[in-house]
């Protein structure tokens, strides 16, 4: 019987079986992280439909909460419309705080902070979330030569803390399940 020899591989099938084994281990990886129950995060649902703002619907905050909800396939209703929930927007509030100093009395840290508190009741007034306060902070370091840059960053940091403030509230008026 004659004996096999060992082809030498080709710079191509060597590519093709690492290939072949990256995607058995993504089959593998795949199957673990299904397996433990993750699952990418989904569209939230509500137990209600409409929404009404009680006050400070002005705010930075509230006016991109107020977008989120109706992108959310909530309708939100001003005024005295009667509505499933009322949202009451307690306090919404930007702070700029300088934590860090040179020696010569000149600021080199900021800390930026986002303080929005809110409550969630029912039309006949039975509280779902009671008065919630979502403290957010950001550091910033700062630079007298940069100003306008700084001023750009500080706002864009405000603007990131609004949106998170905006989905945490939305997950928990998603986590309330009845009325």
């Amino acid at each position: 019987m004659p004996t096999r020899r060992a082809l030498p591989s080709s710079p191509s099938a060597t590519r093709r079986r690492a290939l072949l084994q990256l995607a058995a281990g993504a089959v593998v990886l795949t199957g673990g992280v299904a397996g433990c129950g993750f699952k990418l995060r989904q569209a939230p649902t509500f137990a209600f439909k409409t929404v009404r703002f009680a006050s400070a619907a002005s705010t930075p905050v509230a006016y991109e909460l107020r977008k989120a909800l109706l992108t959310n396939g909530l309708q939100v209703v001003s005024g005295a419309a009667p509505a499933d929930v009322v949202l009451t927007v307690v306090a919404d509030q930007r702070e700029r705080i300088a934590v860090g100093q040179t020696a010569a009395g000149q600021v080199r840290e900021l800390q930026l902070r986002t303080r929005f508190t809110f409550r969630l009741r029912t039309a006949t007034d039975k509280e779902l979330i009671e008065d919630t306060e979502l403290l957010l902070e950001r550091d910033l370091s700062f630079n007298e030569t940069v100003v306008l840059s700084k001023a750009a960053e500080e706002e864009l940091l405000y603007r990131d803390m609004v949106s998170d403030a905006v989905q945490q509230v939305v997950r928990r008026m998603a986590a309330v399940k009845s009325l």
